[in-house]
């Protein structure tokens, strides 16, 4: 009972799975207008509804509301399945559940977009999933200008417009210390005296460091590894290499 978590109404914690076999015969039976097999299918997928909108939490919206609209792209994806292409179900119904979550979060944004922008949006999101429907892949941006007959950066742009905003405080990397915000990345570029006095600083602070501690920045922030890639390629431990980078990082900062 302590594992226990409802949404919906639903207890999670006996949500069934169906095996590839299962999915299959189900889709079947559910094509030739079995509606008790459609059933079964909804039921038997509700984990992968589960398991996508927990993408979207921590942006303020009801889970119990991202769950039923998930659970409508579910039963979307099942009606359009194409049985006789050689493709997964899961990899053809989690772009649609996703795209049905975003949907709703696009018309619930306060953010105003121009109306005749908004068409073209939703213009090329039908012709989108029709391409998905047909080929089981997702279009190009060409295949989507030319399927429409419209430019194709008319195209990006109307998508651009309707794509949910992010939190300046949302983060994109998250390690051993304090994890890096959006916010943290966005500034700036051009050459001013305060930009150009930092970078100095920064340069002189990791000369100051040890050459394995130099290169563990480097490889860990300018490169871009994790802390196991960096463990393995100068052949040490992960935590040994924790221990390095949170030294470093220290002295780097008491130098700035």
């Amino acid at each position: 009972m302590q594992s226990k978590v409802e949404i919906c109404g639903v207890n999670t914690s006996n949500l069934e799975v169906l095996t590839a076999a299962e999915t299959d015969e189900l889709l079947r039976k559910s094509t030739k207008g079995d509606r008790n097999a459609r059933e079964k299918l909804i039921s038997g997928n509700l984990r992968l509804v589960l398991s996508v909108i927990q993408r979207f939490s921590g942006r303020g919206e009801s889970m119990d509301d991202l769950f039923q609209i998930g659970c409508i792209g579910l039963m979307k994806s099942i009606d359009n399945f194409n049985v006789d292409l050689n493709v997964r179900f899961s990899t053809y119904a989690v772009p649609m559940i996703i795209g049905e979550i975003r949907r709703y979060l696009r018309d619930n944004s306060t953010i105003r977009v121009s109306r005749s922008m908004r068409d073209t949006a939703y213009r090329a999101l039908q012709a989108k999933e029709a391409f998905v429907r047909e080929h089981q892949r997702e279009p190009t941006m060409e295949e989507l200008a030319k399927q429409l007959d419209m430019p194709r950066e008319e195209i990006v742009f109307a998508l651009d417009a309707i794509v949910d905003p992010i939190s300046l405080y949302e983060p994109v990397f998250e390690g051993t210390g304090d994890a890096v915000c959006i916010m943290d990345q966005v500034g700036d570029t051009k050459n001013t005296d305060e930009h150009w006095l930092e970078q100095i600083a920064l340069r002189e602070a990791i000369g100051g460091l040890t050459p394995r501690e130099q290169r563990i920045v480097n490889l860990r922030f300018f490169e871009g590894r994790t802390q196991t890639e960096v463990a393995k390629e100068i052949h040490i431990s992960q935590a040994q290499v924790s221990r390095l980078e949170k030294g470093a990082l220290e002295r780097i900062r008491r130098q700035i």
